[in-house]
Order: structure tokens, then C-alpha cells, then sequence
């Protein structure tokens, strides 16, 4: 591409290119947030894209087109990460030539993630970090354990070029990039995290990466609310991203994919954070439920999907007299709307009033409960707590609840009672249906209304 010869500004904000220099941005509203944008800066980053041969100009050169029945991937594509609660959100692990965006709040991990990755996998890796020194890392290795790590390499730069340098030069199996919002370019003039910056630093890695087909991992900040820092077209160029969630004050973090071209973007991962770093959980169910009150109103047991994985949880409800003219709602774990919806259909159809109540609902463990499968659960519990009836220890239910008070079946019906019959629940609620799966070790009601499920559960007691 020929660049014109003249100056175009740029917003620090969203990104949008402006031909001449205004106070305020014609695109998000922002103002004194326009930079300029060199010409040179553009004939520089066209020269270097093309990273994999030894010139440092594009080749000007006609892309080869191949049929798709052409196209060999009859090599082993990925690599095992050496930890299973990883390969399950990554879809069987790291494939060559993508790039992994992992994202989360400060101090929840990511770093001690990505160094325990690097020793595991038994591949040469080359650590770039622009946060902290080598020895740093050195520290951090010996506290985990992670000394005789061999074929991990640790370099800390924040130019982008001489890092694509040594990338080229060292030929590593994956790279890990800690992390892009450190990451410059000289050839542009606007500073270290600016949308520019993180943009053009993201291309260049997606370049190399898909040159070289090696996969890339890069760490991303957040923002005070939440979302990942930087342009919203980062997470749309790279392959996958994940969210590292979890409270800091708490030791359980969970991993999740929001977006994965080579995988489900529904599976999670469950760590613990210890003082050797993160041990794998194996069994999120006996995690959530651990701790869990008996004899207590307003609980119930949910079992709910992430993606091909049953998951026992715990959901609690809390429903008091209101002293505000207009009784506050809260939920944690569930989305909002949704609990309104079901207070209603439960005043509808079950002839129970929660106009003069506080209610709050609340999933143990940091589990967020996004399924129409957690409806019968959260109806349980609202409904054990406003008439303070205790539900029993060994019941779990599970089941999407329609505006007529109706109960609809879910899907993966086996697998979740197979999960309840394995974690030592006696009964299991489930919508009816025709097909009602048996299983001898446990219990099995299905019902078709709230009322149903109100009377099963007074006849249980």
C-alpha cells in the first residue's frame, strides 16, 4: 500500500484517524485526545510485517490461493499446555500459529499462570516480559518450585522490533508477550498503552505468529470496569481470549474462554491459588459445595453445564422484610433481569408475595450461573426462603421455568444426574418429559409446574 505524504491524527481513545487536528474527536466525543501520526511511522510498520524472511521490505508479491481439500493439517497442530483444566477452555491445547489474549484484574494470577505453563510444557518458550526484570522472574521461579526449567528463555525489552528480532533468531516453540500494554513502538509517537500502540504491537505479533507458526500468548490489562484496555478491535484480530476471574481476597480462580476460534468458548478451568502457585481443581463440584450450611432456608443445590462438564452449585437466597418504600433486589452470579422475571412468575402462579421484600441472590464460589437451567434452582431457593422451610441436603434440581409457571426441559439431562449420583444426592428434581432418564442410585421426580415442584418438596419433608 503507497501512503500518502501528509499527516493524519489519531485518537488516543477509539482509535479514529482524523486528516487534520481538532479539539475534540468526531468519533467518541472526547476531547484534546488526537496525536499525530507520522507518515514515515506507516512506511515503517509496512516494512516489517513481513517478519519471517530476511529482508526487512514487503514482499510485493501475489497471495497463493489454495483449495481447502489441498490444505495439509494432517500434523499434530497443538500443544499440550501440561495442564488439563487449560487444554479443556483451549479445546486440547495451544495451536500452532494463534494468538492467545489472557486477560484479568491485577494480582489474580495471570503471571504465575503463564510461568507454570512455560515449565510444564516441555517446549522451548521465550518469555518477554515488560513489567517486571529477569530476576524478577528468577524470584518468582524459585518461590514456585519451577528451578530446573531448561527450555524456558527470559528476556525483558519493551521494543517491539528487537524482541521480533529475537523471536526470529531464537526460534522458540511459543512465545509469551507480559504484556502488550508495556509493548512500544518507536516509529510511533504516541506513548506505551495508547490505542495506537497496543493496535499496531498486536498486529505485528499476529504477523509473526502466523509466519512462524508459533502460537502466542499475550497479556492484557483491564479497565476499571472490567472490559480488556486498549481497542475493542484487539480481541476481535486475535484467536482466542480468555478472562482469569476470581476474587483476589479468595483462593479459587476460574478461567474462562469469552471467545476461541479453535474451541468451545463454554468450557472453564478451576484453580486454587497456594503458595506453590495454582493447583488444578478436578472437581469444581465438591469446591462449591464445601462449606455448604445445613437446615438452613433459602438454599438450594443447582446443577448447571459448562460446556461439557456438570457443575454442582450452591445457590443461596435471602428474602427479608423490606424498610425502603421500594424493596431492593440483588443478585451475584445471576443475571438480574432474570430474577425478576421468576419473583414474578412465583407471586403469579404460586400465590407468594415479594412486594414488601428485600431479596438477594447469591452463587457460592464465584460461579456465574448464565444458563435457563439455574431458573428451577433460584425459584427453589426464593421460595424455601420467604416461607423459611429448610430444602433437604440431598436434593438438587435444575430445569428453565416459562411465564406460565411451567418447567421446560434442558439439555445433557443423563449427565447432570449422573453428576448428582456421583457427588451423593439421593433426589434430583427434573422437568417431566417424555423420556425421563433412570438411574438406580438416586431418585428421580419429574415435574411439569411450580406447583409440582412445591408440593415434591413438602411431601420429600
Amino acid at each position: 500500500m503507497k501512503f500518502k505524504n501528509k499527516t493524519i491524527y489519531e485518537c488516543v481513545e477509539c482509535g479514529w484517524e482524523h486528516p487534520k487536528w481538532n479539539g475534540q474527536c468526531a468519533n467518541c466525543g472526547e476531547w484534546n485526545t488526537l496525536e499525530e501520526k507520522k507518515p514515515e511511522a506507516f512506511e515503517q510498520l509496512a516494512g516489517i510485517t513481513n517478519v519471517s524472511s530476511g529482508n526487512s521490505k514487503k514482499a510485493n508479491t501475489r497471495p497463493e490461493a489454495l483449495q481447502l481439500n489441498d490444505i495439509d493439517c494432517s500434523e499434530d497442530v497443538r500443544f499440550d499446555t501440561g495442564t488439563s483444566e487449560l487444554n479443556r477452555v483451549l479445546g486440547g491445547g495451544l495451536v500452532k500459529g494463534s494468538v492467545v489474549l489472557l486477560s484479568g484484574e491485577p494480582g489474580i494470577g495471570k503471571s504465575t499462570l503463564l510461568l507454570q505453563i512455560c515449565a510444564e510444557m516441555g517446549q522451548k518458550v521465550l518469555y518477554v516480559t515488560g513489567e517486571e526484570s529477569q530476576r524478577q522472574i528468577k524470584i518468582r521461579a524459585n518461590r514456585l518450585g519451577y528451578i530446573d526449567t531448561q527450555n524456558l528463555l527470559i528476556t525483558q525489552s519493551t521494543d517491539l522490533l528487537g524482541i521480533a528480532t529475537t523471536i526470529k533468531e531464537e526460534k522458540p516453540d511459543i512465545a509469551v508477550i507480559d504484556s502488550i500494554q508495556t509493548m512500544r513502538l518507536d516509529s510511533l509517537s504516541s506513548s506505551q498503552g495508547s490505542v495506537t500502540q497496543v493496535r499496531e504491537c498486536t498486529n505485528l505479533l499476529i504477523a509473526l505468529a502466523k509466519s512462524m507458526e508459533i502460537p502466542v500468548i499475550i497479556v492484557g490489562h483491564v479497565n476499571k470496569d472490567g472490559g480488556i484496555a486498549g481497542p475493542k478491535v484487539l480481541e476481535h484480530i486475535v484467536d482466542t481470549v480468555l478472562y482469569f476471574e476470581g476474587d483476589r481476597r479468595l483462593s479459587y480462580r476460574i478461567l474462562r474462554a469469552v471467545k476461541n476460534r479453535y474451541g468451545s468458548t463454554n468450557e472453564i478451568g478451576v484453580f486454587e491459588m497456594q503458595d506453590k502457585g495454582l493447583k488444578q481443581v478436578e472437581n469444581p463440584s465438591a469446591m462449591l459445595l464445601s462449606g455448604r450450611p445445613n437446615g438452613v432456608s433459602g438454599i438450594s443445590v443447582l446443577c448447571t453445564m459448562e460446556g461439557t462438564r456438570p457443575i454442582l452449585a450452591e445457590v443461596q437466597a435471602l428474602v427479608t422484610k423490606s424498610g425502603f418504600p421500594s424493596p431492593r433486589r440483588v443478585s451475584n452470579g445471576f443475571d438480574y433481569n432474570r430474577l425478576c422475571l421468576i419473583l414474578a412468575v412465583l407471586e403469579k402462579r404460586t400465590d407468594v408475595f415479594f412486594g414488601s421484600c428485600d431479596v438477594y441472590i447469591n452463587i457460592i464460589g464465584g460461579l456465574s450461573a448464565t444458563e435457563p437451567a439455574a431458573d428451577l434452582a433460584v425459584a427453589l431457593a426464593l421460595y424455601s426462603g420467604i416461607c423459611d422451610i429448610s430444602i433437604p441436603e440431598t436434593l438438587a434440581v435444575f430445569g428453565e421455568i416459562g411465564l406460565g409457571g411451567e418447567i421446560r426441559s434442558v439439555g445433557n439431562t443423563k449427565e447432570r444426574i449422573r453428576e448428582c449420583a456421583r457427588m451423593g444426592f439421593t433426589h434430583c428434581i427434573i422437568p417431566d418429559n417424555k423420556a425421563v432418564p433412570k438411574n438406580a442410585d438416586i431418585k428421580i421426580t419429574p415435574v411439569s409446574n411450580l406447583k409440582q415442584m412445591i408440593h415434591s418438596i413438602s411431601t420429600t419433608k
